[in-house]
């Protein structure tokens, strides 16, 4: 079958298993696996050169740990230290020890029992967070942990991939030789000097050209550029993508950069489980039913009794920290990526690598169920039992999303700036990015049209998006997807005039502010006191007005299609104002000032 035919299967596959898993609660991830399952020498048989396809699978894995890196922003790991090194740390360790000395007692070396014990340590991180968000608990307790606990899994894992090379070649040379450390030392040093003083200014010439594909062009170039500066002088691509990825996390183009590589990763990363899959002999399961049943057992008892343990042992409830051992109990993506690498460099022999993955595959198709039935049993057994308390898994994650941060923007920005409120303010112009970011302000390069950029903002976890964006087009698509795609998220949308204010109620959005009309009210009002109207007077003459106007706004909105009508209700608003301060200048003194006699029109 020739290559062309190969990605059609694997496309076909994909569409087929991963819309079915995911309406089995399954995770897209265990859709992949069953797909590479079915189709592989173990399945159907269609494809049978998996260690070709592994090749180009394996930069979906590079992918994604730049994408993680771009996540680990030095601040998001201070507001999460404590979960992070005070629950993930010891999971970790203790998982890593009764894992590592299980396998030494069934017989494997040191060496492999330590790297088969660390690789099994290892929870997937898009399976649980996808089950937790599915199950609406991503704000519980138990979640808290079991999200902490999961980044400092991958940034474990970021250090092993970096070390297997190392630990390879020592095996091979029966001691380590420090001097083939500084090939890599050095590429870490130009990654890291590169990273400071190089790619903010390549991105910035990039984004002020304003063309996409180069911007994706470039973040590419990136990725590929650093995986294989890593990867020339015996360290991991994947780790070379990972660090990457850290230097530009604190880059006002992180968002950006996200939103363009997240389409190669999903199908590259996709291609990758699906090509894993097609390396699990499923006959190993027929042939060694009672092995492969005692060592699933064993990888979900002791993951659990580690994590629990360890929960308790970090203050947190007895509920809690059987729903956060359950949750991190089963192998992850991870453990895939290490054996493989493992076994492709000789760390472990075929046989155990074969076996493991279909363990390991095993234990993240139960994860869902184990979750879902352990959560019944837990209301059974303490139905009255006090809710979970509640605190965010992501102490970072924006309140509010700022789309457009120009002269509007700005305002708002500051405002919230001002209340200790955290937000995520994006722009497309890159010199209003230089201008904002020369005052110490943080503000993120790019287009917020984009769905991939909205994604990457956080608009998902997100409360509230003002949309400021000066180009009414670009404000229009922003708000449509936003409201298409983000149902629970509060829409506040800024419009430059009465045509734009109803496009946007158009679209179902009722929180629509015209820029200019509050300034130009209390401009009125001011200069009705300049001339002699009392405050009082005068503010509910502004109020009168104002609401009478939105009135007539949604009045105009039900027949701006129809000219002759649209003319008319302007015509009867006029007429309404007019009434009204006629009726409020009956009230007033006879001796009232001339001044404050008149007939004000509705615009």
């Amino acid at each position: 079958m020739g290559l062309t035919a190969q990605i059609a299967l694997f496309l076909a596959a994909a569409v087929i298993a991963v819309p079915l898993f995911r309406r089995l609660r399954l995770g897209a991830v265990l859709g992949y696996l069953a797909a590479g399952m079915v189709v592989g020498p173990s399945g159907l048989g269609l494809v049978t050169d998996v260690d070709r396809m592994l090749q180009l699978a394996e930069f979906g894995v590079v992918l994604l740990l730049f994408v993680i890196g771009l996540e680990l922003q030095p601040s998001r790991l201070v507001a999460m230290r404590k979960v992070v090194f005070g629950v993930g740390l010891p999971q970790v360790l203790v998982s890593t020890a009764l894992l590592g000395l299980a396998a030494w007692l069934l017989g494997q070396p040191p060496r492999s029992a330590l790297l088969i014990g660390f690789a099994l340590s290892l929870s997937s991180t898009a399976l649980v967070l996808q089950v937790l968000a599915e199950r609406e608990e991503l704000k519980a307790h138990h979640a808290r942990a079991a999200f902490g606990t999961l980044l400092f899994q991958d940034i474990a894992a970021m250090l092993a991939l970096a070390g297997l090379p190392l630990a390879a070649a020592a095996g091979g040379a029966g001691r380590l030789d420090l001097r083939g450390l500084l090939p890599a030392l050095g590429a870490v040093t130009v990654a890291v000097l590169g990273g400071r003083y190089a790619l903010g200014p390549l991105l910035r010439i990039v984004a002020a050209t304003r063309v996409r594909e180069t911007f994706t062009a470039t973040a590419l170039l990136v990725v590929v550029g650093s995986a294989l500066l890593f990867g020339a002088t015996g360290l991991s691509m994947a780790f070379g993508a990972f660090v990457a990825g850290v230097l530009l996390a604190d880059s006002e183009y992180r968002h950006e950069l996200e939103a363009d590589i997240e389409p190669f990763k999903g199908l590259l990363l996709g291609l990758f489980f699906i090509v894993t899959g097609m390396s699990a002999r499923l006959g190993t399961v027929v042939e060694r039913p009672l092995q492969v049943l005692l060592l699933l057992g064993l990888l979900l008892a002791l993951k659990a009794a580690a994590g629990w343990g360890v929960a308790r042992l970090a203050g947190i409830g007895g509920a809690q920290a059987r729903r956060f051992a359950t949750e991190i109990a089963a192998g992850g993506e991870f453990a895939f990526v290490l054996l493989a690498l493992a076994g492709g460099r000789r760390l472990l022999d075929p046989e155990t690598v074969e076996v493991l993955v279909i363990v390991v595959t095993l234990s993240m198709i139960l994860t869902p169920l184990l979750i879902s039935a352990h959560a019944r049993l837990e209301s059974w057994l303490a139905p009255k039992a006090a809710p979970a308390p509640y605190d965010s898994p992501d102490a970072d994650e924006p309140r509010v999303i700022i789309a457009g941060f120009g002269r509007f923007g700005q305002i708002v920005g500051r405002v919230l700036r001002a209340k200790r409120i955290r937000f995520t303010a994006l722009e497309i112009s890159q010199a209003q990015v230089d201008f904002v970011r020369r005052f110490g302000n943080k503000l993120y390069y790019g287009d917020a049209s984009r769905l991939e950029l909205l994604h990457a903002a956080g608009a998902a976890r997100a409360e509230v998006l003002v949309i400021a964006i000066d180009d009414v087009e670009a404000s229009l698509r922003t708000a449509e997807l936003a409201k298409r795609h983000f149902p629970r998220l509060r829409i506040i949308a800024r419009a430059r005039n009465r045509q734009q204010a109803f496009r946007l109620l158009d679209l179902g959005i009722t929180a629509v502010f015209r820029e200019t009309l509050a300034s130009s009210l209390e401009v009125a009002r001011d200069a009705l006191i300049a001339l002699g109207v009392p405050p009082a007077e005068a503010r509910a003459s502004i109020k009168t007005f104002r609401e009478l106007d939105e009135r007539t706004l949604l009045a105009q909105h039900a027949v701006k299609d129809d000219e002759v009508k649209l003319m008319a209700a302007a015509r009867e608003s006029a007429l309404q104002l007019e009434e009204l301060f006629r009726a409020d200048e009956r009230e007033q003194p006879a001796e009232a000032p001339l001044s404050r006699r008149g007939t004000v029109a509705a615009p």
